[in-house]
């Protein structure tokens, strides 16, 4: 394995510093309603983005459970879905459509391999250069292998300063290849990784929403996986669409940290959708009749944070 890109990670910084700021008053939100938003800019930088057909492999590290792996992939498996009960906006397919908006079309994603390493191969403690050892047993042209740890296995940094990451490295005979992970924190620090299904360790209290497929530490895994596939696709090596410093860049998604729906501010996800059967929170339907919450993504049409409610 050859020398790697510097990683880009979810900074729970990021989060900290949404939900951190006091809540306005509704006077104060008036006010600011006044004030113009000023446009978010990602700057490219000229490099290779992943488009047209990429395929997602992913690698389960460590136990998760059948009904745990179904979320997953009927997630992975919604993001391209053709079905037009489920690709009409809001949905998976309708949020994932925003990644053709930026330079060179359509990333059709597909679902690859899967491996399963319910031993440990490596332990149960992470470093980065094992991820992305992890991440070379499925690799291929035009994709992405995506580490998933299980609730039981630490990562470095993870809970301290990051949910998830993405980035890239070269095998001799492979290449280069993007890689991705993402951890489930439902033990270890969900009101950081599973924010707004869990309360937050510090800032507004308020009451969590209900998480839309029963699963705290998976359905916050969904929200990290969109965001580093997001950012995978759109700066795979360190010059697609970002800004800020290349190894700590601000990216399609989590540029817009802590927004799930429109009205969003410092500890407020936003107006989303509610199941009147489960009372939980979703904005985007997928295939199978499943339910997601997902972030907002940066349009690169208007140079703002798109949400689908």
């Amino acid at each position: 394995m050859g020398s790697s890109k510097p990683m880009i990670t979810i900074f729970i910084l990021l989060f900290s510093l949404f939900v951190l700021v006091p809540n306005p008053s509704l006077a104060n939100s008036r006010i600011l309603a006044l004030v113009k938003e000023k446009p978010l800019v990602l700057k490219y930088h000229k490099g290779v983005l992943l488009k047209g057909n990429v395929t997602i492999n992913l690698i389960w590290y460590g136990k998760f459970t059948p009904a745990q792996r179904l979320i997953i992939v009927d997630f992975i498996q919604s993001l391209n879905a053709k079905s037009k009960k489920i690709t009409s906006p809001p949905s998976v397919a309708s949020w994932w459509s925003t990644t053709e908006a930026y330079k060179g079309g359509a990333s059709v994603i597909s679902l690859g391999k899967q491996i399963f390493d319910e031993k440990y191969s490596l332990g149960k403690y992470l470093k980065d250069l094992q991820l992305e050892s992890l991440a070379s047993r499925a690799t291929q042209v035009n994709s992405i292998a995506v580490i998933l740890t299980a609730m039981d296995v630490g990562v470095d940094d993870f809970c301290m300063n990051r949910c998830g990451m993405h980035g890239s490295t070269r095998l001799k005979k492979a290449g280069k290849f993007a890689y991705a992970w993402v951890g489930n924190s439902a033990s270890q620090c969900p009101g950081q990784c599973a924010w707004p299904f869990q309360k937050p360790i510090v800032g507004p209290q308020i009451t969590p929403l209900v998480a839309p497929n029963g699963d705290v530490g998976v359905d916050g895994m969904i929200i990290n996986l969109a965001t580093v596939l997001a950012g995978t696709v759109t700066n795979p090596f360190g010059g697609g669409y970002f800004q800020g410093p290349a190894n700590a860049p601000l990216e399609a998604v989590s540029a817009c940290t802590g927004i799930f729906g429109s009205g969003a501010f410092p500890g407020y996800p936003g107006k989303v959708l509610l199941d009147k059967k489960t009372g939980a929170s979703y904005n985007a339907p997928g295939v199978n009749g499943r339910k997601y919450l997902l972030p907002a993504m940066w349009d690169p049409k208007t140079s703002k944070c798109k949400t689908l409610v």
